[in-house]
């Protein structure tokens, strides 16, 4: 018989039909777990979650794991397995992590598992080149869109709203993703409020988007990413399910950083 040292009660191997009003979150699943009759090394190897971590969190043991989110995370991946409703666990446990880490249960960027591990490495002769090439892009680009412009003056009304409708669509690059790819590792999400370059490479050196984008993507690879976004402020990130600023990696507009988890 398996016996937990948070538990103030080791004689009983029936598990609660609820979490009690004084009982830790761990001691609950490990009861749970017990009164199922399931071995802690079984689930281990269902939930690929290594048998260190399963002891830790039947324990209650917060400082032997890693910060907030992911014990969260292990929480509701645990009390899903037992077939157990994970909100009152999670509930129990923001009110005593405070009590025994000294830190706050939140999913605030300083507290969470994912970190931006800073900029690209480039020198400051090739930052500069890159944005020499950028410019004189850009000022191509200007050029070939006022002629456009003289040209559409003089079509008529419909013809103009026709020629814009068109050059709107070919101005959109097609994003080069790996679809049939199964779905695993980390899930990047971004969202658009409006059309930007971009540039994702996982740390397989596999290409998982590339170009202009407007609409969600929904990417899944290896960790670390490589990200290159031509308008930051257009963006929203999140990498499983962990909302990311960026605030503070963006310069002129642009952002350009490597993300892990």
């Amino acid at each position: 018989m398996e016996v937990n040292p948070n538990s103030q009660s080791n004689n009983s191997s029936v598990a609660p039909n609820a979490l009690g009003n004084v009982q830790r979150p761990g001691e609950y699943l490990r009861q749970i777990r017990v009164n199922q009759k399931r071995e802690l090394v079984d689930v281990a190897n269902e939930l690929n979650i290594p048998v260190k971590t399963l002891t830790a969190l039947e324990q209650d043991d917060y400082k032997a794991l890693p910060e907030a989110t992911f014990i969260k995370g292990y929480y509701r991946t645990y009390a899903k397995f037992l077939n157990v409703d994970a909100s009152n666990l999670i509930q129990r446990f923001d009110e005593i992590y405070a009590n025994d880490t000294g830190l706050l249960p939140n999913h605030a960027l300083n507290n969470s598992p994912i970190k931006i591990m800073g900029k690209l490495p480039g020198s400051n002769r090739d930052r500069n080149r890159k944005w020499l090439k950028r410019g004189l892009i850009s000022l191509a680009v200007i050029v070939v869109l006022a002629a456009l412009v003289a040209m559409a003056q003089n079509w008529s009304s419909s013809s103009v709203d026709d020629a814009e409708a068109e050059a709107e669509t070919s101005n959109v690059e097609v994003i080069s993703m790996d679809e049939s790819a199964a779905v695993s590792g980390d899930q990047l999400k971004l969202e658009f409020n409006r059309p930007t370059s971009i540039h994702i490479v996982d740390s397989t050196g596999k290409v998982l988007a590339t170009g202009r984008q407007a609409n969600t993507l929904n990417l899944n690879g290896e960790t670390p990413f490589q990200i290159r976004l031509d308008d930051a402020t257009a963006v929203s990130l999140s990498l499983n399910n962990e909302s990311i600023s960026l605030s503070p990696y963006t310069v002129n507009g642009k952002a350009e950083f490597r993300l892990s988890r």
